[in-house]
């Protein structure tokens, strides 16, 4: 099984900044894309950003010019920079991830999610 462990939530005045984590453990053979998804009470989980194996990355429109999505391959991590912080970014931020793993002499691929992660930016 592989976890996904987010963290750096939390809560800001507006045009602050704040750092998500998502470490990534388990019975991992590759990591592929990451990414970061938001979802706010009684509404759909919208995307944030997403970054493949390869360091491509692709964001939400409304967030490409705030926020920056990294990650760390050796330590199975992802990043997400959050800049100019506003209200209506306060929602559960969420790390997804697509895990290749082995298991019983086969190689599997699935879809795993985080428990999220509360950010609250006050006016």
């Amino acid at each position: 099984q592989v976890q996904l462990v987010e963290s750096g939530g939390g809560l800001l005045q507006a045009g602050g900044s704040l750092r998500l984590s998502c470490a990534a453990s388990g019975s991992i053979f590759r990591l592929n894309a990451m990414g970061w998804y938001r979802q706010a009470p009684g509404k759909q989980r919208e995307l944030v950003a997403t970054i493949n194996s390869g360091g491509n990355t692709k964001y939400a429109d409304s967030m490409k010019d705030r926020f920056t999505i990294s990650r760390d391959n050796a330590k199975n991590t992802v990043y997400l920079q959050m800049n100019s912080l506003k209200p209506e970014d306060t929602d559960v931020y969420y790390c997804n991830a697509d895990v290749s793993y082995y298991s019983g002499g086969a190689y599997y691929l699935n879809d795993y999610w985080g428990q999220g992660t509360q950010v609250t930016v006050s006016s």
